[in-house]
């Protein structure tokens, strides 16, 4: 129904199902970045002639956009930065040089992505802090009786996913925002699988920080955002320094700009963050909850097909899963299964997917994993059950090759 929509997938043909790392592009959101760089593009908030003041204009509108979008309280709360990783860096060095000591906790779960883990590490490396997670339950969810003990009074920030990249496991954020906040914690959603994918509200979730990535929703690559809560923005200190992110400078010490400008040094992407408007009002004309619906249509299209072939090992599926699935089969390698799916112009990420510690609990080198959108139809999903029925075909023992087991 949407597909026409989307250049790509009208030029290639291909049943895109990679779409937990990037999904493709609707046209509007190319003409509008087009439509800057030929019409408008200039440098923002440095500029008095009529081109900057236009870059300017479209540049805060698109905040604005950002801002009703997921409902926040002020434009002063949108960060815009390059995505999630970037999102969280920044919290990891400003935020954690504000609140962790020695001896601390950071409170993860063992199946964040590696965007999501490596910062604390640093983090906790350079304080001499101390990482701990979540328990999970044998279908791969927080489980939720140990929760409380996790969230002790040594926890100074917890951080983890809205969704999981990996499983597509929807985990219990609200539950554990409300425990965190009786803690005086703050709390950090990684929203990039869930954010222009299901209805996300800040105010709802009362979450301290949200941080995702424009291409995950339709946008461009190289766009981002940091929701933050305003009295937590005000206490941090900036991550980067340079031009924009000042108020005074002199040769010896600086002082900072107001809200948001403080945490965005640079000459932005701009006509990045324009295409992420254009990006959020294209999924708002169709609804968040219609996208919502439509993908888990095709999610359950998609697991119970897979369900179907006896030579899939599904992983981390449970009750409360979104988008994706990760799968295995014992005779081939997940490279190779997504090479010769590949040649069937079916496009699926194989590989550790940035979650190594995840791997290893499910006892396994790599995946195969699926994910739709809502521009996926049926037929992309038949064109991949297709495919892994001649990768069975290719590698399963044939019965000329199997060992004589009569005769002389």
């Amino acid at each position: 129904m949407y597909k026409s929509d989307f250049p790509l997938l009208q030029y290639t043909n291909v049943a895109w199902l990679d779409n937990a790392a990037t999904t493709q592009k609707p046209q509007v959101v190319l003409d509008k970045m087009t439509e800057f760089y030929t019409h408008y593009n200039a440098n923002v908030h440095r500029g008095l002639y009529t081109l900057s003041v236009q870059a300017t204009a479209l540049y805060e509108s698109a905040r604005g956009t950002v801002q009703a979008f997921i409902h926040a309280g002020a434009p002063e709360e949108i960060i815009f930065t390059s995505g999630t990783t970037a999102g969280i860096n920044l919290l990891a060095t400003s935020l954690g040089e504000l609140l962790i000591k020695p001896g601390d906790e950071i409170l993860l779960s063992p199946m964040e992505h590696h965007s999501n883990l490596v910062p604390w590490q640093l983090l906790a490396k350079r304080k001499q802090a101390k990482l701990t997670f979540f328990d999970l339950t044998s279908d791969t969810e927080i489980d939720l009786n140990t929760l409380a003990g996790k969230i002790t009074d040594r926890v100074k920030i917890i951080s983890l996913a809205h969704i999981s990249n990996a499983a597509g496991t929807v985990h219990p954020i609200k539950q554990i925002i409300e425990l965190a906040h009786k803690n005086h914690i703050p709390v950090i959603i990684d929203g990039a699988q869930s954010v222009g994918h299901v209805p996300v509200n800040v105010q709802e979730l009362d979450c301290d920080f949200l941080v995702w990535s424009g291409h995950k929703m339709c946008g461009p690559t190289g766009t981002g955002v940091l929701y933050g809560k305003k009295r937590w923005l005000e206490q941090m200190e900036p991550w980067q320094g340079g031009g924009d992110m000042i108020k005074e400078v002199t040769l010896e010490q600086a002082t900072w700009n107001e809200l948001p400008y403080k945490f965005e040094a640079g000459t932005p992407n701009i006509a990045g963050v324009i295409g992420l408007a254009a990006a959020i009002e294209y999924l708002e004309k169709i609804g968040i909850k219609k996208i919502e619906r439509v993908t888990s249509e095709r999610y359950h299209y998609l697991l119970t097909s897979l369900q179907q072939l006896d030579f899939i090992k599904l992983h981390g599926v449970n009750k409360i899963n979104h988008g994706i699935v990760s799968f295995t089969m014992d005779i081939a390698h997940p490279h190779d299964i997504a090479q010769i799916l590949d040649e069937h112009n079916v496009a699926v990420r194989a590989g550790h997917h940035c979650c190594q510690p995840l791997m290893h609990i499910w006892q396994v080198p790599a995946t195969t994993r699926a994910s739709v959108y809502f521009y996926n139809e049926p037929e992309d999903i038949d064109k991949l059950i297709n495919g892994l029925k001649k990768v069975y075909d290719t590698f399963r023992p044939h019965p000329e090759s199997l060992p004589c087991k009569g005769g002389r």
